[in-house]
């Protein structure tokens, strides 16, 4: 199965976000083989960063950063989909600055949940940073389930048993982009998350 073939956006209503860095995963995945679903923030800027994208894009060179720290041999975001490891974004277009507004990660949601419902054997989502939780935050209350991450900085909460659609939700921080690898005690912290989500599938 392809992704961008299942999902995608028709009116594209948000106002500060960059239309032209539209993304959904344009990959083929087997839905019934992904144990966890990674959701970061937004589509990058330039679309050769992104998870999927030729080369060694920006995403994969981060994330392949954190899962090795996490103590996960890999060396391509291919590696990791063979694992049952998906990746995509909460927000499916890129930023114009430094934050999104609550009214298109809400909107966006609407594709996430789309998107998220395709895979039916999930065991965790690791979600990382504010756009993630948020987008999921949404969907649960969407669905009469109450907030999935309860409010508050991510260092004190994370570490809880939270749960989304039945399945451990882990919340984080943003693994990709320009400023991973500044704060040393983030990467800790990530690769902790990240090999918490591990011992799932194991």
């Amino acid at each position: 199965m392809k992704i961008s073939e299942q999902v995608g956006c028709l009116d594209f209503p948000c106002e500060d976000v960059k239309h032209e860095c539209y993304l959904i995963p344009d990959v083929e995945v087997n839905p019934e083989n992904i144990a966890i679903v990674v959701i970061s923030e937004a589509a990058p800027p330039d679309p050769r960063d992104y998870y999927y994208a030729a080369g060694n894009p920006l995403f994969q060179q981060n994330t392949i950063q954190a899962f090795r720290e996490a103590g996960v041999e890999a060396s391509s975001i291919q590696d990791l989909l063979r694992m049952g490891i998906y990746f995509t974004t909460a927000v499916k277009c890129g930023k114009t600055g430094y934050s999104i507004k609550a009214a298109s990660i809400k909107a966006c949601s609407h594709i996430l949940e789309k998107e998220l419902d395709l895979f039916p054997n999930v065991k965790a989502y690791l979600l990382m940073g504010d756009v993630a939780i948020k987008g999921i935050n949404y969907i649960s209350i969407r669905n009469g389930e109450g907030r999935a991450i309860p409010a508050g900085s991510t260092y004190k909460i994370r570490g809880g048993d939270f749960t989304f659609k039945g399945k451990r939700a882990f919340p984080s921080y943003l693994q990709v982009g320009p400023s991973f690898g500044i704060e040393k005690s983030k990467q800790r912290m990530i690769a902790e998350d990240i090999a918490s989500a591990m011992k799932l599938i194991k």
